[in-house]
């Protein structure tokens, strides 16, 4: 029987440990959470395309992961989506889906290989969570965006219980961002989990 990570994901804390337990589930990773119902992806997606205004303009997967969101992403209209992780194992399941354009191979020790403008739409489906990236993700991410580009990400119920990840929710507003999403529904159902979904633009 397969190792079960989704007990263990929320608790881990690190760099090396988390790129570590991700490696290590990456085979098995689609399997667990499919069999909990997972249900962000499509919605963040659904999210994404429908206050796009152009959904030929490449799109960055921020935590791709083994692809699953990459494919949500094409699923909902997206032509050119590019996917960035650092776990080599779940790149090396993402490469098999056909999902993208490229695959980066992200060092967290250094700063991301990206420059402003680089992507006119940039999501983070499952990413920004305690045990996996920091509040602090929302800015950076949304700091490579140009004026009018859409940043898409989700905070599960464990995030929405942490002051640190609605304090970074409130400074995207405070900073004039304009939130063109905002959803809560169905995260992990099989495992009682909720997530809320965002949608920004950048001003």
């Amino acid at each position: 029987m397969a190792d079960k990570f989704l007990d263990k994901v929320y608790e881990t804390t690190g760099e090396d440990a988390t790129r570590k337990l991700y490696d290590e589930w990456s085979e098995s990773y689609d399997a667990e959470i499919a069999e909990n119902g997972y249900q962000t992806p499509a919605r963040l997606a659904r999210a994404m395309a429908q206050v796009s205004h152009d959904l030929t303009k490449p799109l960055l997967d921020y935590g791709c992961g083994t692809g699953l969101s990459g494919g949500a992403l094409k699923s909902a209209g997206f032509i050119t989506i590019d996917g960035a992780d650092p776990s080599t194992g779940m790149l090396s399941q993402a490469r098999e889906t056909g999902h993208f354009r490229n695959l980066i191979e992200l060092d967290l020790s250094k700063p991301l290989p990206f420059q402003t403008g680089d992507y006119h739409a940039i999501t983070a489906i499952g990413v920004i969570s305690t045990g996996a990236g920091p509040a602090s993700l929302m800015d950076t991410l949304m700091n490579l965006l140009p004026s009018g580009g859409l940043f898409g990400f989700s905070l599960n119920d464990h995030a929405l219980e942490d002051a640190d990840y609605l304090a970074g929710v409130a400074r995207l507003q405070d900073a004039g961002h304009l939130a063109r999403f905002k959803e809560y529904g169905d995260h992990l159902p099989k495992m009682g989990l909720k997530s809320m979904i965002y949608v920004f633009e950048k001003k």
